[in-house]
């Protein structure tokens, strides 16, 4: 199954992997409060996912992955890092993963493409539902006037934006 091997060669290159989006991730303008976490803390849960991939994608419960980002949500939100910069960091993961999968260069004929495909819809909906059970995690949680501010500011520019 090229999935699989897919899946396995993201969880052997684990490390660079997690160390590219750490640096990626605490760089970003759209994920400034991450840097209020430790280095070694966002590596951890970058190579906690990532070394286990295969079984986030293939044997985990849509519940499991309800708890783990509804705990991600609550520790981030006790941290006073906003939904969004989490959603960022979030969506920043599963786009490094989309390039690296698609830079392997394993397709040679229809069924190594068909198994590529396969696994980008697994990402895509592991992620999608990573994304929304954070959001409600964090809407379940106290948020801070840190996290309700930048909510609040974003809610005026929209807002401005579409008044005629």
């Amino acid at each position: 199954m090229v999935a699989l091997r897919l899946i396995r060669l993201i969880e052997t290159h684990s490390e660079q992997i997690s160390r590219t989006l750490a640096t990626r991730i605490r760089t970003s303008p759209k994920t400034t409060q991450l840097q209020k976490i430790s280095e070694s803390e966002l590596l951890a849960g970058l190579q906690e996912l990532l070394l286990h991939m295969s079984e986030w994608l293939l044997s985990k419960t849509d519940n499991d992955i309800e708890q783990r980002y509804q705990q991600i949500a609550a520790r981030r939100a006790s941290q006073g890092i906003a939904l969004a910069d989490s959603c960022w960091a979030t969506v920043m993961t599963k786009e490094y993963l989309w390039d690296f999968i698609q830079k392997q260069g394993f397709l040679r004929n229809p069924i190594e493409l068909y198994g590529e495909m396969e696994l980008l819809a697994l990402v895509d909906q592991f992620f999608d539902r990573a994304l929304c059970y954070m959001a409600e995690g964090y809407s379940q949680n106290q948020t801070s006037p840190e996290i309700a501010a930048p909510r609040k500011k974003q809610r005026e520019f929209n807002a401005a934006a579409f008044v005629p």
